[in-house]
């Protein structure tokens, strides 16, 4: 892991989300935003369309995993290593409706030079928790993109 001052890791997490964010095609066909970032953390929102609703009319489980695993790569992606998640859990706690505005604050619990736990919540647009993922990451060789000054 690399040591850097605060300003540095900062413009590094949102270095490389940014550029994870520009490959990421799913991510983006969804509408995902990537809202924040920092080292550690990031803050990833998605507007529930109604093409994203189930049979019960409430959004598919997959689509409010999908918006927590984004933010959780964001997230383990910030250090500017390479990283892909290992395993994830998600827990739902209310449904999700067309038109609801989610959002996906992910946060680093724990990490070492090759593994890391993070813990995303998934809230809607009146803070009410949704859903509660937790991930664990594994780094592999390089970066997520070359660092500009």
């Amino acid at each position: 892991m690399m040591s850097s001052t605060a300003p540095e890791a900062q413009r590094r997490a949102e270095q490389a989300a940014q550029a994870l964010y520009e490959r990421d095609r799913a991510s983006q066909a969804l509408g995902m935003r990537l809202l924040a970032v920092g080292p550690g953390w990031a803050r990833v929102a998605m507007t529930v369309r109604p093409d994203m609703v189930n049979g019960h009319d409430v959004c598919h489980g997959g689509l409010v995993f999908a918006l927590a695993d984004s933010a959780f790569a964001f997230a383990c992606n910030s250090h500017n290593e390479n990283t892909v998640a290992a395993a994830a859990a998600i827990d739902f706690l209310a449904a999700a409706r067309a038109g609801d505005e989610l959002t996906a604050q992910a946060s680093e619990l724990w990490r070492t030079r090759r593994n890391g736990i993070y813990e995303i919540a998934v809230s809607n647009q009146r803070g009410e928790r949704v859903a509660l993922f937790r991930g664990r990451s594994y780094r592999t060789a390089g970066q997520v993109t070359s660092l500009k000054e």
